[in-house]
């Protein structure tokens, strides 16, 4: 039994919105995420770090689960990214899943899951930096809020923290986000979002006791990066 992450899938089996148009990494992204996951045994866990799938709803996005249903690992934790536009309540996400047949997608938001004595925590995140609006203002709030019902909900566990959004890179820090995380003493965060160029801006190490891991698809090589055995 082995726990894995890897983010920002950007899924578009039945969207015309490939990532393959952007060259590079991405050209035949869907055939190297599945060869990536042949290291990954049915007994394993993975969390899906945000931008899984284009669909624009649930209906649009069922081609997209079905991949990843398919994929190795007996456990698949759902994390939100700024671009799962088809992300909806718990309930609905979970009523859906139970009548396609997907067993192993599972959705972490407001809770955390237990790997052996390990919590897995996290949420979507924010970068509030991008625009002080009041309504983002409101976003970044409940955020926080998830943050830390998710810390919560851990206990007096060891925690990992899986984020979206990156709490810190170069040239901009969420302090909230970082501090909460000190505070209930995550021993590592790992999140997605940058790719291609920004790449360059991840932090990555030690930060006040919290070790920072970039997870994004195109970053790993499509491979789900291990973390523990």
């Amino acid at each position: 039994m082995a726990l894995y992450a890897i983010g920002d899938t950007h899924l578009s089996l039945t969207v015309k919105k490939p990532m393959d148009v952007f060259g590079g990494a991405w050209e035949n992204y869907v055939e190297k995420l599945r060869a990536g996951f042949s290291g990954v045994k049915d007994e394993d866990t993975v969390v899906l770090c945000g931008d899984l799938s284009w669909g624009m709803n649930l209906e649009q996005a069922r081609a997209d689960f079905a991949f990843l249903d398919a994929l190795p690992g007996k456990c698949k934790l759902l994390l939100k990214g700024n671009h799962d536009y088809w992300w909806t309540t718990a309930g609905k996400m979970e009523r859906f899943f139970l009548e396609n047949g997907f067993t192993t997608l599972n959705i972490l938001h407001n809770n955390c899951y237990s790997y052996g004595e390990t919590a897995l925590c996290g949420t979507r995140g924010w970068f509030f930096e991008e625009d002080a609006a009041a309504q983002s203002a409101k976003v970044f709030r409940r955020e926080l809020i998830r943050l830390e019902l998710s810390l919560k909900a851990a206990g007096s566990r060891e925690k990992l923290c899986f984020l979206h959004y990156p709490p810190c890179y170069h040239g901009y820090t969420c302090q909230e986000i970082m501090s909460l995380l000190a505070q209930y003493g995550v021993k590592a965060c790992y999140y997605g979002h940058l790719h291609g160029p920004s790449h360059r801006l991840a932090v990555e190490g030690i930060r006040d006791g919290v070790d920072y891991r970039l997870v994004a698809a195109d970053y790993l090589g499509f491979v789900p990066k291990k973390i523990l055995d």
